[in-house]
């Protein structure tokens, strides 16, 4: 388990990243704190990759600092922090030979596979039973990556990346692939975080409003690597900011808790 410290759980402070000079994030700054659930938003090649690639300890910013649990970005072992902080990304590679729970305590290691003669302790065993069971898993502990619906992977992938009880978790557009019915309960399982671990930081990466959880607290809309508004996601997901991000009239509507976007221009 992560050690748990004092200030924001994750810092970017005026951030560049720039690549065969091009800005793809332009003086970028987001604060997240302990409990909070955020939402990045924007069209493709806003940068919402890109800044959650410096989240995650997967890339160093051009200019600027980030700091993730309170490690600065290029003094610290990007490597071991990668381990601290909890992903889920359903393009992972998984081995499709893996059962359920041993996908699960893959999470421990950030691998896609189990180390060669490699066992859990008692204590791993029991954290990865508990998430099983929490996630609605335990009936199908022993059943195949390679035969589970993408509804079932979502929600392992959920507790592979919580097994090692992360205080950041980042969702790269967890409901990729799913339908409507797996959406849905993957929501459930996302928004219940705040049951099952309190103080834990999400930031969830996504193209569609319909897809973010009712607990989302916080959002960050982006648009050609520059943040057009953050805060709040009440005060921040309004039809006027997502229109400007996407160069196109939406009109944004909220109701009970959930989010939707629709189309304000007229037909031809």
């Amino acid at each position: 388990m992560t050690t748990a410290h004092a200030g924001p759980v994750l810092s970017v402070d005026d951030v560049t990243v720039v690549r065969q000079g091009r800005a793809l994030l332009d003086g970028i700054s987001l604060d997240v704190h302990a409990g909070q659930q955020w939402a990045l938003l924007g069209p493709n090649g806003a940068g919402k990759s890109t800044l959650l690639a410096l989240c995650g300890a997967r890339l160093h910013p051009t200019r600027g600092t980030v700091h993730v649990l309170g490690h600065r970005l290029g003094r610290v072992d990007m490597r071991w922090l990668r381990t601290t902080i909890g992903h889920v990304d359903p393009r992972s590679r998984i081995e499709p030979y893996l059962t359920i729970r041993e996908v699960v305590l893959t999470g421990l290691h950030a691998a896609s596979a189990l180390p060669r003669h490699w066992s859990p302790t008692d204590a791993e065993s029991d954290r990865a039973d508990e998430l099983l069971d929490a996630l609605g898993l335990t009936s199908k502990a022993n059943s195949v990556w390679e035969v589970l619906s993408q509804g079932e992977r979502g929600r392992t992938l959920i507790a592979r990346a919580l097994i090692t009880e992360p205080h950041l978790l980042l969702l790269d557009e967890p409901t990729t692939g799913l339908d409507l019915a797996a959406r849905e309960i993957l929501l459930h399982v996302v928004a219940d975080l705040r049951v099952l671990q309190p103080d834990l930081a999400t930031v969830l990466v996504t193209h569609h409003l319909e897809e973010l959880p009712t607990t989302t607290s916080h959002a960050m809309v982006l648009a050609e690597g520059k943040v057009l508004a953050a805060g709040p996601a009440a005060s921040t997901l309004t039809s006027d900011v997502v229109s400007k991000a996407f160069d196109h009239p939406i009109r944004i509507d909220r109701h009970r808790g959930r989010w939707s976007a629709t189309s304000a221009a007229r037909p031809e």
